[in-house]
């Protein structure tokens, strides 16, 4: 790994945030390479890994992470992990009087988890219902015999669907013992002492959690050289969205200087909910937006809902996903897949752009809120170019919202940073034979930076634009989901011919993706959409048990007026006057 990187520390808290940053670790695990003969990757790997050391002398590559949950959320997985020796005393206290043992049955392990511990001890898979994966062989793929080379060679069906409970049941990676944090106070389970509220997370960070918390920033930024910032992915609708409102405050505080990059995690739809948790659910939405902007260098929602009030329209549909919403592995895989493209441009070995310099260009006066777009995968036929796969897309932009707020479709925008990440082995340009006429203006141009610029200012031409493309793909290796249309070929893109009807597909082992970070005008209406939805509840009379743990009435009402006023900096000249009849 390189001697010189420019750190990043990533906090996950809460149970859905866990499902996404398991799914986008497993996408970074699967991306490592341990050979040497392997040319260098687009992507300095050491921006979010550590290397460590066991006692034993094995070099370890574990996450800068701290990752937080309640109690009873991790079943199979171990607090401090399994690498190294944590140095507690295990030996028992001497005692000379009766004992009575009581013994509970260990959570079983699915069928990817026990493969994994056989990959630990050095045993080979047996292949019996497995796809043999030649096209991972390719320029830059590993190709030593380690536990990566053997589930990158070798893809099972293993269709966890039926067995994923926690996010722990297809975590692919081992864990610093310094990484996973336990909140005792509450239960992951069962209906008493839940989480569920705004002010009860904002009242955790003391005592405990907060020494703990702080123990393990430290020791994750002392080691560091040179930190960049802090990438906080937080659940949204419950009450780590109070907690995570004190904690990117604390960073704030701690570590001004850095950035502070926190994605709000929402998902499709929580189990077990009723009317009253739904009324919850949109209060800390609006309560965890306003104050996590506040404290972060930009705040994005990241959900596949259609919207995050009480009533919303239907989920985000991808042309050439099948997932289902309803499942948390396969929701937070797809916003995993996306967010692999959308951290992309501050983890780049060449052409990099710093944490400070993507959150300043997107939060100019005020406008902390930035929203998320994604074509996952992005459609681009195999063997075809990139003028010709956005030729195809003329009328409409590829991706879809993954923020709950659809795009105007009137081309004003205040900045955007825009990646295409994946299309190893396609041509960028059309390579057209001297005196040929181009077919279109994108046909003519010579190079992917100018093909892809031009189509995006065709839709937004007096935006200003960011680009990254990198060649390299998310390599999609278990246990991510088999969630892709027969359209595609094992690499992502589109065949001219699906299999027949029958035949048993390949699995898909990588897939381009492009995703755009916004800020415009369109967030204006989300995030005023999003205060009226709260100031309509007379939460007295509807909630009063919302604000049993805090913040007091008054500090409530001065959050709402806040939301409201951050709504309006996103106005501009054609909806200033649209937006004052709605203000009154």
């Amino acid at each position: 790994m390189s001697n010189f990187c420019k750190e990043v520390i990533t906090l996950q808290l809460g149970h859905y945030s866990n499902f996404v940053g398991t799914h986008w670790w497993n996408l970074q695990d699967a991306s490592l390479s341990y050979d040497p003969e392997t040319p260098p990757s687009e992507i300095q790997s050491d921006i979010l890994f550590r290397e460590g050391q066991t006692s034993g002398g094995h070099v370890t590559h574990t996450p800068r992470l701290i990752a937080m949950d309640l109690k009873g959320s991790l079943r199979t997985l171990r607090q401090e992990g399994s690498l190294y020796d944590t140095g507690k005393d295990t030996s028992a206290a001497t005692w000379e009087g009766s004992l009575m043992v009581h013994k509970e049955s260990p959570a079983k392990k699915n069928c990817f988890l026990e493969d994994l511990d056989k990959l630990d001890r050095g045993e080979i898979l047996a292949e019996d219902s497995f796809y043999s994966s030649p096209v991972l062989q390719r320029s830059g793929a590993v190709s030593v015999d380690t536990v990566n080379s053997q589930l990158a060679r070798i893809q099972k069906g293993y269709c966890l669907e039926g067995s994923v409970r926690v996010w722990s049941d297809f975590l692919r990676i081992h864990l610093h013992p310094r990484t996973v944090s336990v909140i005792h106070q509450y239960n992951h389970d069962g209906e008493a002492h839940r989480l569920e509220a705004f002010g009860q997370g904002e009242a955790l960070l003391q005592g405990s959690v907060l020494e703990q918390l702080e123990d393990k920033l430290h020791f994750f930024v002392e080691e560091c050289d040179y930190l960049q910032g802090f990438q906080v992915f937080c659940d949204l609708a419950d009450g780590f969205a109070g907690l995570g409102s004190k904690v990117t405050e604390m960073l704030q505080d701690s570590y001004g200087g850095r950035g502070i990059l926190t994605w709000g995690m929402a998902p499709v739809s929580h189990p077990n909910s009723t009317p009253m948790k739904e009324l919850y659910h949109v209060l800390n939405c609006a309560l965890g937006t306003v104050n996590m902007a506040t404290h972060s260098s930009f705040f994005c929602p990241l959900t596949l809902r259609g919207g995050l009030g009480r009533r919303p329209s239907a989920p985000v549909v991808f042309p050439h996903l099948n997932y289902d919403p309803s499942l948390w592995y396969h929701s937070s895989s797809v916003l995993a897949l996306a967010l692999d493209a959308l951290t992309l441009p501050y983890r780049l070995k060449n052409n990099s752009a710093p944490m400070w310099q993507v959150a300043d260009s997107l939060a100019v006066s005020g406008r902390k809120v930035v929203a998320a777009y994604g074509a996952v995968p992005f459609p681009m036929m195999h063997g075809g170019s990139l003028p010709e796969a956005l030729s195809a897309c003329a009328d409409a932009l590829p991706w879809k919202s993954l923020s709950a707020c659809p795009e105007p479709g009137d081309g004003r925008c205040y900045g955007q940073w825009a990646t295409l990440k994946g299309f190893e082995g396609q041509r960028l340009t059309s390579s057209l034979p001297p005196g040929t006429q181009p077919a279109t203006p994108l046909h003519g141009l010579h190079s992917g930076e100018d093909v892809l610029e031009s189509y995006i200012q065709s839709f937004y031409p007096t935006s200003p634009l960011a680009l990254h493309l990198v060649s390299t793909p998310s390599a999609l290796t278990p246990p991510f989901p088999q969630i892709f249309s027969h359209s595609l070929n094992t690499q992502g893109f589109l065949q001219s011919q699906s299999p027949s009807p029958g035949s048993r597909a390949p699995p898909v082992s990588s897939a381009p993706v492009m995703t755009s970070l916004q800020s415009g005008p369109a967030l204006g209406s989300w995030l005023s959409e999003l205060h009226r939805g709260a100031v309509a509840l007379d939460i007295c009379r509807v909630a009063p048990s919302f604000l049993s743990q805090g913040p007091e009435m008054a500090d409530y009402k001065e959050a709402l007026e806040e939301l409201r006023l951050l709504g309006r900096c996103y106005r501009d000249e054609m909806t200033h006057s649209s937006s004052e009849e709605d203000d009154d």
